[in-house]
């Protein structure tokens, strides 16, 4: 194999594709990252075993072949790069290494042969349709943050993606819980998504796909059955394995008889809840909301180091009561709203909130209490 390619070009795929690749692996192929150059393209693969991308990226290729090299190791060679420089990769006769060279830069790495580079057969796919990227990012952004770090409930490891039927619309809906909170959000279903079974996607898939999705004006291609996913998004093809469970009836945690309703400016009430939780410990980080009519007091007790209150004007007029919550809950789901405002439907002290923004009903969020 013999091709010349732009540093800028190969850093950009390498960047994509590095990052499946884990730092320590028993298994030595799979810390490689598989090149093929045919044509006028270098094709780029790694794997994990359960998630694996692939990319091509423009080249002049003299000779075709494939191998493959350190995944990391060649990132980090690439990045040092000058930019705007050109590279050859060029592999030794024998095929046991591999030459990077770039002006008077000249690096030599060990090669793996192609033949033992594992494939992630994905079967055939039941179902296919194509949406915005951005609408795929909205639907990981506002929910992943609720993704559980629980191993032992596993089918809580990822974000829950099925169809539904709400208000005579069909939705495709992502929600995402760890049994303390829950995020739920959804968009318009594209057409080919009718009757797709619910699949749980993995925290690390999740994280792949976010990143994959930054491109305003890209279509995302989703291919799935009860056991994969392949998500394409211009030249790069994330393909992986689901978590194999039965995600809980999310439906029945979701209240819906809170009928005291809270309005507070969004910025204002996350200053004012980080600002008193510089107090609390970091274990139980509590913070109790007081509320009476057009006010909220907000206060932290922590034996150890002292309290903290801080008051609020409120848009509230039921009945006074007092509420706790974990202070990083409450940081994490204001951050995702983008409205001025938020809106809490409460019941009691000891009853799960509703959440929700002023900008739309695309998204809500369920938050337990604490006790305070």
């Amino acid at each position: 194999m013999r091709i010349t390619l732009e540093r800028s070009n190969l850093l950009k795929s390498l960047n994509h594709v590095h990052r499946v690749v884990e730092r320590r692996n028993t298994i030595p192929i799979l810390s490689n990252v598989l090149l093929r150059a045919e044509g006028e393209s270098l094709s780029m693969k790694a794997t994990d075993l359960d998630l694996e991308i692939t990319e091509a990226t423009p080249a002049a290729v003299e000779q075709a072949g494939a191998t493959t090299v350190p995944a990391h190791l060649l990132y980090e060679i690439v990045r040092k790069l000058p930019d705007g420089s050109e590279v050859l990769l060029a592999t030794t006769p024998d095929g046991a290494a591999m030459t990077v060279a770039s002006g008077r830069s000249k690096f030599s790495l060990q090669c793996l042969p192609e033949q033992d580079f594992p494939d992630l057969t994905a079967g055939s796919f039941s179902h296919a349709f194509s949406l915005k990227a951005t609408d795929l990012k909205m639907l990981i952004d506002r929910t992943q943050f609720a993704i559980s770090t629980e191993e032992t409930r596993y089918y809580l490891n990822g974000i829950y993606f099925h169809t539904i039927e709400s208000d005579g619309d069909l939705k495709l809906r992502a929600v995402a819980t760890d049994g303390h909170r829950l995020a739920r959000a959804e968009v318009q279903a594209p057409s080919g998504s009718e009757g797709m079974p619910g699949i749980i996607i993995p925290r690390k898939t999740v994280g792949e796909i976010q990143k994959l999705s930054d491109n305003a004006e890209a279509t995302a291609k989703v291919e799935l059955s009860d056991a994969k996913i392949r998500v394409t998004v211009g030249s790069i093809v994330l393909t992986s394995k689901l978590i194999d469970g039965t995600f809980p009836d999310y439906q029945r945690v979701i209240p819906s008889g809170n009928d005291k309703e809270l309005r507070i400016a969004c910025g204002a009430f996350a200053q004012a809840v980080d600002r008193v939780s510089t107090i609390s410990s970091e274990r139980g980080r509590a913070v109790k909301l007081a509320l009476s009519e057009g006010q909220m007091t907000l206060t932290v007790n922590n034996p150890d180091s002292g309290s903290a209150t801080e008051e609020l004007a409120a848009d509230y007029s039921a009945d006074a009561m007092e509420i706790g919550f974990n202070a990083k809950y409450l940081l994490d789901i204001t951050g995702q709203l983008s409205g001025e405002e938020a809106i809490f439907l409460l019941a009691d002290a000891g009853s799960p909130t509703l959440i929700r923004d002023t900008t739309g009903e695309d998204a809500l969020y369920v938050l337990m209490p604490m006790r305070v």
